[in-house]
């Protein structure tokens, strides 16, 4: 029993101290998108406008998430138990994956909000699909070229000498669409998952009516 406590904790250590910081980074637009764009202040100071950089700038390390992949697959190559791999090793990265996938959904859910709020709903869809096809590129550059958000500030003419580059080369903008798809549809799915829910709980708590549940269907009155 000891000494599978220690495999436990090695296995842990070794393969999951990257949750902590990588959801740190993915709940950070999730906290700015509600002060941006769930506040009952419509005015934009700059304050505003630099806050919503840097949530364009954080955001694309909440979908970044689901390239993080890769870890549990090298853990499962590692041949611990069968034990350690579903207990231990599966769990906490599917859990940490799918929560900055939802941090992601819940931001754009947000964005989503303000918009049809400031009289702009028609601009929504082709605001989610801006805002993946710029979070497709961020993953590639941090997936594998491996820069950094901060890169913005620390290295600006690198990061975008990189972009271009990327930009005209096939692999890449191979890689950018397909990963652009896979935002759009996961996005989609969470999307609705995430409202259904949150029309559930609000049917629950008597919030809405049984016939609201069939009309409330925009974001701006489910949430």
């Amino acid at each position: 029993m000891r000494a599978l406590i220690t495999e436990a904790w090695k296995a842990w250590s070794i393969h999951s101290g990257w949750i902590v910081w990588n959801l740190f980074l993915a709940f950070i637009p999730l906290a700015l998108s509600f002060w941006l764009f769930r506040r009952r202040s419509q005015s934009r100071s700059i304050l505003w406008w630099v806050a919503f950089l840097v949530f364009i700038a954080f955001l694309p390390n909440a979908p970044y998430l689901l390239t993080d992949i890769i870890h549990l697959i090298e853990a499962i190559r590692d041949y611990y138990s069968v034990w350690i791999i579903t207990l231990v090793l599966i769990p906490p990265h599917l859990i940490a994956i799918a929560a900055g996938f939802e941090a992601y959904v819940l931001s754009l859910i947000n964005l989503s909000y303000y918009l049809q709020r400031q009289g702009a709903a028609k601009f929504v869809i082709w605001a989610e699909l801006m805002t993946h096809a710029l979070c497709a590129i961020g993953v590639y550059l941090g997936r594998f070229k491996r820069f950094n958000t901060w890169d913005f500030i620390t290295q600006p003419n690198d990061l975008a000498r990189s972009v271009m580059d990327d930009l005209t080369a096939k692999r890449p903008v191979l890689v950018m669409a397909v990963t652009f798809v896979v935002l759009t549809v996961l996005y989609w799915l969470m999307k609705q998952v995430t409202l259904g829910l949150v029309l559930l709980i609000r049917y629950r708590r008597g919030s809405i009516t049984s016939g609201d549940t069939n009309q409330d269907t925009d974001t701006s009155r489910v949430l």
